[in-house]
């Protein structure tokens, strides 16, 4: 079973510009893998950089459905000194944000099989630090599992 750390864009596609193709299918993406997170073919982690983002979050519909997409992550991270000194050395060697740094430090401490983001950005960034997990954006990861 595929152990998923999903960046937290992937808990907010749904609220993006419809008028974009590109965000729809993202969007459709995403909930096609919390559908399978939910039957548990998939495994699904959040973390305390989860958490953050969403109280931080304005609006208070949009915390609400996060949270309830939480509840189908089974894998639960809370901060450890392993993954801020992770998430430094990734930014020492890319040009990613602090969260987005501590995001791919959460998937690499619990040895995710993937890290999937809608940021075309931070996955580029992040394939090239050659982490052993997988780095997709969320369609190439259904497109991938449904060959």
């Amino acid at each position: 079973m595929d152990l998923i750390y999903l960046d937290y864009n992937c808990f907010q596609r749904r609220f993006d510009d419809p008028s974009q193709i590109k965000i729809q299918l993202e969007a459709l993406a995403c909930e096609e893998i919390f559908l399978r997170a939910e039957i548990e073919e998939i495994q699904l982690a959040w973390s305390f950089m989860h958490d953050d983002e969403t109280l931080l979050c304005p609006f208070p519909n949009r915390s609400s459905v996060a949270f309830i997409l939480s509840t189908l992550c089974r894998i639960r991270i809370g901060p450890e000194e392993q993954i801020y000194g992770c998430a430094l050395e990734f930014q020492k060697m890319s040009k990613m944000t602090s969260n987005d740094a501590i995001h791919l430090a959460c998937a690499h401490f619990i040895k995710a099989d993937y890290f999937l983001s809608s940021d075309n950005r931070l996955v580029s960034q992040a394939k090239k630090l050659g982490l052993k997990m997988t780095i997709l954006n969320p369609v190439d990861y259904i497109r991938m599992e449904d060959q």
